[in-house]
């Protein structure tokens, strides 16, 4: 698994360079792909009447095939991507660095991302690589990545260095929140690992939580499904159902209620997406810890 600084003290691994996704997608490739920022603030005059500016000018045309707001990761990726296929591409974005929640930046000699992040398999190729990979790819780039195999953890608790796998967070787990967040942090791994093999049946681009997963997933990778479906059973089989359903669903039918293991969901949740864990798919959460767990399977 590879990763990028955040802002929270519990996850400060490594740092990146300031705005490593946006500077990734400077390919040779592009017909015309031109990042502005567009402002239309207005300043006060001495009067307290409002000065209207003139409209700032831009370099490159003045009109494109498709204009893109916002440079996010999404925002980026959509750019990058028609401008590989010979599209006249125009970027606006009102902050002063682009790149969204990748971007970083300095204070005091210290490098902060904006926001924090946790990515999988971006040095993967083939179907079941990290869909950002897979555009990196199609562009002709790259980004420097870092493996690791534990973290530093900060939470009300303690502090501990967190191992990837799940016997030492075990044993975390018994001395920061005690023997039932540690039955129930099983009781979930139980009941999700054997949904992995239908989650890993479906690469990450084709998941989608609308019924547009009916084109994406379930018409082309049908063959796939079905034989992870009767290796599971028909228990594993009927459990994978809720891989299109927020995570929170498995979370609230299995009862869980130590307050330390839903925040850890939730962490875990918001690293991944930017969202707590009734905002993201279960077949996201089942694919990463499995990707956590798999060395120990």
């Amino acid at each position: 698994m590879t990763t990028t600084s955040s802002m929270l003290p519990s996850y400060n691994h490594h740092s990146t360079h300031q705005s490593p996704f946006s500077s990734a997608f400077k390919s040779s490739v592009h017909r015309t792909s031109v990042l502005t920022r567009s402002s239309n603030a207005q300043d006060p005059s001495s009067n307290g009447s409002l000065l209207v500016k003139d409209k700032p000018s831009f370099p490159g045309k003045p009109e494109a095939d498709v204009i893109v707001i916002g440079s996010g990761i999404g925002g980026l990726c959509c750019a990058g991507l028609l401008a590989r296929y010979q599209q006249d591409v125009i970027v606006l974005e009102s902050h002063d660095l682009p790149g969204g929640a990748a971007h970083s930046f300095d204070i005091k000699g210290y490098k902060f991302d904006s926001g924090p992040s946790l990515f999988s398999g971006l040095q993967s190729r083939g179907p079941q690589a990290n869909p950002l990979a897979q555009v990196l790819d199609a562009l002709g780039e790259s980004l420097p990545c870092v493996n690791y195999d534990s973290w530093m953890v900060y939470v009300p608790e303690g502090e501990f260095l967190s191992h990837i796998g799940p016997t030492q967070f075990f044993k975390d787990l018994e001395k920061y929140a005690g023997h039932k967040a540690v039955q129930e942090w099983k009781k979930l791994l139980d009941t999700i690992l054997p949904l992995s093999s239908a989650a890993m049946a479906l690469p990450p681009l084709s998941i989608r939580g609308d019924l547009g997963v009916i084109s994406t997933a379930a018409a082309r990778y049908a063959p796939s499904l079905l034989k992870s479906f009767v290796q599971m059973g028909p228990r594993g089989a009927f459990g994978a159902t809720k891989l299109l359903r927020p995570f929170s669903e498995i979370v609230d039918s299995l009862e869980l209620k130590d307050p330390f293991v839903r925040n850890w969901v939730d962490l875990l949740a918001f690293l991944l997406a930017g969202v707590k864990s009734n905002g993201i798919l279960s077949a996201e959460m089942v694919t990463m810890a499995f990707l956590s767990c798999r060395d120990l399977l």
